[in-house]
């Protein structure tokens, strides 16, 4: 990149965030995408729509799940075919996690406590405890006895919260989708997501960072 991130570009690109949380992220961002190759305006711009949809514009690094009775039935029809089904785990954001993430990505039954455990966290929501064993495996400069699968909480760590979603991109080779036409955007949105949940607000912060940072 021809240009160093800054706390006033961060400003202008998540115009919801709070000074204290870009300062809590900047500097990791800058670092780590000196050493992962997000060095284009285009990667930059896409990195950051990406994260900061995710993230709430730096404001969450941990999945809620404090859904309503009819937002869960909305948003996981699988896991909740019924209304009065919904009800029945509403505002109940651990209960919830671990039905919908249940059996699956290395997660154990409903009962095992993994959904909740393994929840999204990080900046691009690291979820499901095969996810949190390859991020663990991967990673090499922490301190000795950093363990992110048995303490995922530790995805919360500012620098953690950062190098996860570096991570992801890093081995997902995501820098392949990063450029100026949309089409190569929403296939970045569909590695990420798995599908195409809050696209309008990733474009519109995808957008007004290209903007931003080619000032």
């Amino acid at each position: 990149m021809t240009l160093t991130l800054t706390n006033e570009h961060l400003k202008k690109i998540y115009p919801n965030s709070t000074e204290g949380n870009r300062l809590k992220y900047l500097n990791y961002i800058i670092y780590y995408a000196t050493i992962y190759d997000i060095n284009t305006i285009e990667r930059m711009a896409a990195f950051l729509a990406q994260i900061g949809h995710e993230s709430g514009q730096l404001s969450v690094v941990e999945e809620s799940l404090n859904y309503s009775a009819e937002r869960l039935f909305a948003v996981f029809p699988k896991y909740f075919k019924t209304l009065d089904i919904a009800k029945e785990y509403a505002r109940k954001p651990q209960k919830i996690a671990n039905k919908v993430y249940a059996d699956r990505g290395g997660n154990g039954k409903e009962s095992s406590d993994d959904g909740w455990k393994y929840r999204g966290r990080g900046l691009l929501q690291v979820t499901l405890k095969d996810n949190y064993k390859l991020f663990d495996e991967w990673v090499t400069d922490v301190p000795m006895g950093c363990d992110f699968i048995d303490s995922p909480e530790l995805l919360t760590e500012p620098q953690y919260a950062v190098l996860s979603a570096f991570w992801y991109w890093d081995v997902n080779k995501l820098n392949r989708y990063c450029t100026l036409k949309e089409e190569d955007f929403r296939k970045l949105t569909k590695a990420i997501n798995g599908g195409y949940n809050g696209y309008a607000d990733r474009v519109n912060i995808w957008k007004r960072a290209l903007n931003v940072l080619t000032q």
